[in-house]
């Protein structure tokens, strides 16, 4: 099971990489792994401030359909636009090709109650 140690995670199974007041937002390897196959994914909240653990998103899989949920509060700045075309990135490569958000974080002192990498696989071992 992939857990980068340079990313925060949430207890829902996304994970958060912060460059400066943007963060970038998509689902774990773990998540992806439960899902199976993603066939879709769907962000209709671009352009919208969002508070933290409002939902952002569905992720569509074979056999499921997942909501997606804002780690912090802020504004979702950008889409992965590539995922409308190829889905299967999500499961391919979830922390690089496969981002799915790019948003402007409104407090950074939520970034407190983020998982570190080590407290996230203690939460899905």
């Amino acid at each position: 099971m992939n857990v980068p140690k340079d990313l925060k995670y949430t207890k829902d199974h996304e994970w958060v990489k912060i460059e400066g007041d943007i963060a970038v937002i998509g689902i774990t390897d773990f998540a992806q792994g439960e899902l199976g196959d993603i066939v879709y994914v769907e962000v209709d909240t671009l352009d919208e401030t969002l508070q933290k653990e409002e939902v952002f998103g569905t992720v569509e899989a074979v056999k499921t359909v997942s909501d997606l949920f804002m780690p912090l509060s802020g504004e979702i700045l950008e889409f992965n636009e590539s995922l409308e075309t190829n889905p299967e990135k999500v499961n391919e490569d979830p922390y690089n090709e496969g981002w799915m958000i790019k948003m402007k974080v409104s407090d950074l002192s939520e970034m407190d109650d983020l998982l570190s990498a080590e407290d996230y696989q203690n939460t899905i071992n």
